[in-house]
């Protein structure tokens, strides 16, 4: 949901729930968050947005210049890549058997296919998330006593993961490249919500059993998470 307010501060997502308070918050790539309980008017939220608009703006201003810090992926020898929080380099190396790998803490591409690097590299992140996330979830509904119907790897812009209604999950596959805590805070947010459908007090308490100190990745991606990216 899109919606502006008389100061032109655009809210890009608003997300009611039965929540008890308004939560603004502003996103790695620069978008402005609500959240809000069902029973407030869009005058009312529009009012605090309003409100707070110099933080908004600031806090916009700041997610954008991290995101204009960012070089664009050349895929060239020596260029560094991050696969479960750790950077590698890439390497031209010339195999019958792959186009393009990873052994020995480097990324390999045979020269010939240079011009897929990154159809190689999403494909194999893709394949690399398929196995990890379907092991992490494994664990957590083992630990939880609460089980999916089906995991699917999502090609999401903005979001890094969603429950369905049916119990699907969906992990967005550029999770990968995060470290494997992030990755596990992101599987048992989206798990939890199959018991619990909104962010009350219930769903962090159930997300925080699992994961203690999830306030630590959850902030990582707010502030990381735009280096996730090809």
């Amino acid at each position: 949901m899109k919606s502006t307010s008389a100061e032109q501060i655009q809210i890009d997502q608003l997300i009611r729930s039965r929540r008890a308070s308004i939560g603004l918050e502003v996103s790695g790539d620069a978008r402005l968050i609500v959240r809000a309980p069902f029973t407030v008017s869009s005058r009312t939220i529009n009012r605090i947005v309003l409100k707070k608009r110099e933080w908004i703006l600031r806090k916009q201003q700041e997610a954008r210049a991290r995101l204009t810090q960012i070089p664009q992926k050349k895929f060239v020898p020596g260029e560094a890549f991050l696969f479960l929080g750790n950077k590698y380099p890439l390497i031209h190396f010339e195999s019958r058997h792959s186009p393009f790998g990873f052994q020995e803490n480097r990324f390999f591409i045979n020269p010939k296919y240079q011009t897929r690097a990154r159809e190689l590299f999403m494909a194999w992140y893709r394949q690399q998330a398929l196995e990890l996330f379907t092991e992490r979830i494994a664990r957590y509904q083992r630990l939880s006593s609460i089980h999916c119907r089906q995991l699917k790897i999502s090609n999401a812009r903005k979001r890094w993961g969603s429950c369905s209604s049916r119990g699907d999950l969906y992990l967005n596959w550029r999770l990968i490249m995060a470290p494997l805590k992030v990755v596990d805070y992101v599987a048992v947010h989206e798990l939890a919500h199959i018991r619990e459908g909104n962010h009350s007090r219930t769903f962090w308490l159930l997300v925080e059993q699992m994961i203690p100190d999830y306030r630590n990745h959850r902030k990582w991606l707010k502030h990381q998470g735009h280096l996730l990216n090809l």
